[in-house]
């Protein structure tokens, strides 16, 4: 431009470019914005997910350092081992001296008795006989609704099984002690109306719907490849169901099965009302029978706060956390080798 400055120029585009990068510079970038919400809001979600997960741990560790405080006079005091220690509750003790030592839990006998071994027998017996009665009703179920029944009968099914898990457990007690009990003394002719078939057949309803829902869930998981390989081979739906799919998911179906003995194990009422409670030291099934969780219900209202009785009874409670634990964490283990051996890896 004539008669103007090139310094008054180059001034007034300096202040034109500063003012276009004020200009550039505080224009919002919603990109910027988004990615940075973005961020805030995926730390937040995964302090919320760490916070409840670490409470869900601590509530059970919790519970464990609870039990234990009540249960470690068994160890220290001395009053508690006037009458009771941990060489009487696991090693059988005579009725009166010079006579023969025997396993008796008697808590409120003369002489109070407390072996663990009839009530651990009792638990583990009960268990059993709900998982012979309820493994191969659930997977069975669960093998037919995920691969061989038509799609409205397994809309019909698969419902109803899981309602089952819904039934209280006292109704189902009820029904165990006034129906089912009677029908099968009368079937086989046994000595004892209340014994532990009938519990255990009472604990396998309890626990169907668990193992068949896991099982379901893990035939579902198999991949449909799997299938459409022994089709192309020719094998029936049966056949494929049997020889391939089955295999395949056995890892979850033993995961299913654990689960359900570790909620045998742990419940109380059908127990309670439909064994007969006595503890013998039997595996013979057509006895009465009592378990770890029946006693620690039937006893833990009537005992003294702090006493003999109320610590052995939280020693039980300890053993049977410890022992559930124990069981999920080598079908844990047992699962993941499982997984290794079926996916060709060591």
């Amino acid at each position: 431009m004539e008669g103007v400055p090139s310094e008054s120029l180059r001034e007034g585009f300096g202040g034109l470019e500063t003012a276009s990068s004020r200009a550039v510079a505080a224009t919002p970038d919603p990109a910027g914005s988004r990615l940075r919400r973005r961020k805030a809001i995926d730390r937040a979600a995964r302090w919320i997910i760490t916070l409840i997960a670490s409470t869900a741990i601590a509530a059970v560790a919790l519970i464990f350092l609870f039990l234990a405080r009540e249960a470690f006079p068994i160890l220290t005091s001395a009053a508690v081992h006037e009458e009771v220690t941990l060489g009487k509750m696991i090693f059988p003790q005579p009725w009166r001296e010079g006579e023969p030592a025997y396993y008796a839990w008697q808590p409120v006998s003369k002489v109070p008795k407390y072996s663990l071994l009839p009530l651990l027998v009792g638990t583990f017996k009960v268990a059993l006989i709900a998982l012979i009665f309820a493994v191969p009703v659930a997977v069975l179920g669960a093998v037919f609704t995920s691969e061989l029944a038509p799609r409205r009968v397994r809309e019909i099914v698969k419902p109803a099984v899981e309602l089952l898990a819904g039934i209280p457990s006292v109704v189902l007690g009820f029904f165990v002690l006034m129906v089912l009990a009677t029908h099968l003394q009368d079937l086989f002719g046994l000595q004892y109306r209340l014994n532990t078939i009938v519990a255990g057949i009472g604990l396998g309803l309890t626990i169907v719907p668990v193992i068949f829902t896991l099982s379901e869930d893990a035939l579902t998981a198999v991949p449909q490849r799997y299938r459409e390989a022994a089709f192309a081979l020719g094998a029936s739906r049966t056949r494929t169901a049997w020889s391939v799919v089955l295999p395949a998911a056995s890892p979850g179906i033993f995961a299913a099965i654990v689960l359900g003995f570790g909620r045998a194990m742990g419940e109380t009422m059908i127990v309670l009302m439909a064994s007969g409670n006595a503890a013998i030291l039997s595996w013979d099934p057509t006895l009465p029978v009592r378990t770890v969780p029946a006693t620690i219900a039937a006893e833990m209202g009537e005992v003294v706060v702090g006493g003999p009785h109320w610590t052995v009874l939280f020693v039980l409670g300890v053993l049977l956390l410890l022992l559930t634990i124990g069981f999920n964490g080598l079908s844990g283990w047992y699962v993941r080798r499982l997984r290794q051996r079926l996916g060709g890896t060591s």
